[in-house]
């Protein structure tokens, strides 16, 4: 069963063809095209009669019906294979009414499943960037490692520090001291130390994305088998949110492998499959599923999160989750030599974006278009008034990657409308991430974002880490770095007054502007229960279990 045999029975009917358009639509050489014609005829699929001579008109004569034979056989593989080997196939070019059958055919694999364990089966559309907590930058990876590592501390949305890793904490001026909790294991059975948590504050104090935040540390050293002493002479206010982070996450690494001490362990992760296990030795509360694992679905799949009982038999709810914010950025960083960095091109095209914001419910009715702040419940109550246009001397470069392709291509049709010179150049979603020098060589670009827990730290961290995308506006030299510098000496519970004055700065260079609120309403059958969102608005899968039948 191949998917370029179902790509040539959608695309050429009986009839005549040319070998060369074949090719061209399988991308394959002349050469392979001619080998799968020929093994296609013998294999009784089509009778194929060549043209004589290179470029000369074939004969193509359909024999069977391939999709209807493809649906029946992939049907049956569902039944029979692991749900991880079948999925492959919803990927392969189907109509749009077999590939409908299919989802829903596969979908019944889905959600809650009661064999010898209690498993939980849900939908991924794109593989996990990373796993390790230094490198998980999408909110998917960090979703996952938020299921596997725990942090030293955590963070509620009003700012409250609570222990996880650690029980207690001393603070002064100049020092943090932890101290951890006895006998938490890591998912490889060996036993937490203070030097399992120097090691990995070493790492991120120097990892090239977070080094900058962690510059008021100077020392962090072991005082004793379980207690932790972070150096920090010239004060940081903000050291134990940061410490909250999922950057932060302990782990250990040994033989080829990364280890948590989180409520799931990392059993499998492949391109099709990811298998998080029970962690039953979890130094807190043991999940209440022995197993989530997350199958390769389509980009269109409708996802549900549903239980063991039929579709047919079983009612579900949308619950409502926040998706976070989406933003225009004007990458106006010193030393850049573009037309983006004249103030008056940039208020013409916020004026442009203010103006035709409201649209945006019709691209997206998830979408809510904002101006007013990306900070939840401020309003920075500007008013942004028409402006001149401006002299533009050679077309905007504008930056599209797949993640943010409708809302890039709205602001396009946008400024195309206005007689704006455009260049749309495209990206992959890691090279955005892993900011590849050419993916910072634009003049603006769509970027969307969903802040970690709390508000007020999210938004330091948001501008300050490596992954930033205005992160080289803040470089050493640059006159805005001074704003950042102040929340070092200012006391945690006053930085939501920072945070909005800085806000307002960007916003009134037209640097960052705020472009809309994102909703994602996730389906869940009614017998499942306790449903929390944690991390990133995803949901805590720590806390889900199934009302059994009885």
């Amino acid at each position: 069963m191949e998917n370029k045999l179902l790509t040539l029975w959608r695309y050429y009917p009986s009839g005549s063809i040319r070998v060369e358009e074949i090719s061209e639509t399988l991308q394959l050489s002349h050469k392979q095209t001619s080998r799968y014609l020929k093994k296609w005829d013998e294999e009784g699929w089509i009778a194929f009669t060549p043209g004589r001579g290179r470029g000369n008109v074939s004969t193509l004569q359909w024999k069977k019906h391939v999709e209807d034979a493809f649906e029946e056989e992939v049907v049956k593989l569902m039944e029979e294979e692991p749900i991880e080997q079948s999925s492959k196939y919803l990927m392969y070019n189907w109509s749009t009414d077999s590939k409908m059958r299919l989802m829903n055919t596969f979908h019944s694999k889905l959600g809650f499943v009661k064999e010898s364990k209690d498993k939980l089966i849900v939908p991924k559309r794109y593989p996990f960037f990373s796993i390790h907590p230094l490198e998980a930058a999408d909110v998917m990876s960090a979703h996952l490692v938020a299921n596997v590592f725990n942090r030293l501390v955590s963070i509620t949305e009003k700012g409250d520090i609570l222990p996880e890793l650690v029980h207690s904490w001393d603070v002064s001026s100049g020092k943090l001291r932890l101290y951890l909790k006895k006998d938490v294991r890591f998912h490889d059975g060996s036993i937490l130390t203070a030097k399992d948590v120097v090691h990995c504050l070493e790492q991120l104090r120097t990892c090239i994305h977070y080094r900058e935040l962690w510059e008021p540390v100077e020392k962090i050293e072991v005082k004793a088998p379980l207690i932790i002493d972070i150096h920090h002479p010239e004060g940081c206010t903000y050291i134990l949110p940061m410490l909250t982070m999922m950057c932060a996450s302990i782990y250990k690494e040994s033989k080829g492998r990364t280890f948590g001490t989180g409520c799931f362990s990392l059993e499998e992760n492949t391109n099709s499959k990811t298998t998080l296990a029970a962690f039953k030795e979890h130094f807190q509360e043991r999940p209440l599923l022995d197993a989530v694992e997350f199958v390769q679905v389509p980009k269109d799949f409708k996802g549900i999160y549903h239980s063991h009982l039929e579709e047919s038999q079983s009612s579900s709810v949308e619950v409502e989750s926040d998706s976070g914010f989406g933003i225009v950025v004007m990458n106006a960083v010193p030393g850049r030599d573009s037309q983006i960095q004249r103030k008056e091109v940039r208020d013409y095209l916020h004026w442009v974006i203010a103006k035709n914001r409201h649209t945006l419910r019709d691209l997206d009715p998830r979408l809510t278009p904002n101006g007013k702040s990306i900070l939840v419940g401020q309003d920075q109550g500007m008013t942004i008034s028409e402006a001149n246009r401006p002299l533009f001397t050679e077309p905007l470069v504008i930056r599209c990657a797949n993640h943010t392709a409708k809302t890039t291509e709205w602001l396009v049709e946008m400024f195309e409308k206005e007689g704006i010179p455009v260049d749309v150049q495209w990206f992959s979603f890691a090279d955005t991430l892993t900011r590849q020098p050419e993916t910072l060589n634009v003049d603006l670009f769509v970027h969307g974002e969903i802040f970690e827990s709390n508000q007020d730290f999210s938004f330091y961290h948001f501008l300050k880490n490596g992954y930033s995308p205005i992160h080289g506006l803040f470089e050493k030299g640059s006159a805005w770095k001074a704003y950042l510098d102040e929340y070092q000496h200012t006391p945690f519970e006053d930085w939501a007054a920072l945070n909005k004055k800085l806000e307002n700065r960007l916003m009134t260079e037209s640097i960052m502007i705020p472009l809309y609120y994102e909703k994602r309403y996730i389906p869940f059958s009614t017998d499942i229960m306790n449903i929390e969102f944690k991390h990133f608005g995803y949901v805590d899968f720590a806390k889900l279990w199934v009302r059994p039948e009885v």
